[in-house]
């Protein structure tokens, strides 16, 4: 039984949202290259030191607005999965349902981000975000001595889910760093590239749950 979030914890959620969704509307209203952290902090009613607890830069807050803590849901969906459903299923199953989710922002906003550089750094730097959740859903569904195989599997799922993405949206034109300019064309469904970056994650996912099973 999950404990609910005391006061604390409550505020600094609703802080966290009220930045990310400031971060969001100013960056549509104006272009991400107009928006200042001051900006940010001040349409959301915090200082820009409040601002600095929470990100570290205007491009993680806009993307958080349209990634809307997504790295957590697809440890949460994992954990959601029934036992007796394959790990490495549910894994991709879960990775899948998250990222081709267009979220309450949609397309649009996924556009903002995917064309412009750093936006896209920063996109696909949260993708490393998976890793800490979903180590301990892993975790769960494994033995106590697990821990280090968990943490492997969860490094390599956002590794998976970089690769992925960076194949999705690379700029038209270039074979390689997304962090160059141009227009961004994706290439195929992401749903397919998510499932064949994972693929190879398979065995040791099979292995890992076949140690854990008494």
């Amino acid at each position: 039984m999950t404990t609910p979030p005391g006061l604390r914890e409550r505020k600094k959620q609703a802080t966290r949202e009220a930045l990310r969704a400031a971060a969001l509307r100013l960056a549509v209203e104006r272009g991400p290259d107009r928006v200042r952290v001051e900006d940010i902090a001040e349409a959301a009613g915090v200082s820009p030191r409040t601002y600095n607890n929470y990100f570290a830069s205007r491009e993680q807050a806009i993307v958080a607005a349209v990634t809307a803590d997504r790295e957590a849901r697809v440890a949460a969906c994992v954990a959601a999965r029934p036992a007796d459903v394959r790990l490495a299923d549910a894994v991709t199953d879960a990775v899948v349902e998250q990222y081709t989710d267009p979220g309450a922002h949609g397309q649009e906003a996924l556009l903002l981000v995917t064309t412009r550089p750093a936006l896209r750094d920063a996109y696909l730097d949260a993708t490393a975000g998976i890793e800490p959740p979903l180590t301990t859903a892993l975790a769960a569904r494994l033995d106590a001595t697990s821990a280090p195989a968990a943490r492997v599997l969860a490094a390599s799922t956002a590794a998976a889910v970089r690769i992925a993405l960076e194949g999705w949206i690379q700029p038209t034109g270039t074979a390689g760093s997304s962090g160059t300019g141009g227009l961004v064309v994706p290439t195929g469904p992401l749903s397919g590239r998510l499932r064949e970056a994972l693929a190879p994650l398979a065995p040791a996912f099979d292995a890992a749950e076949s140690r854990a099973r008494p």
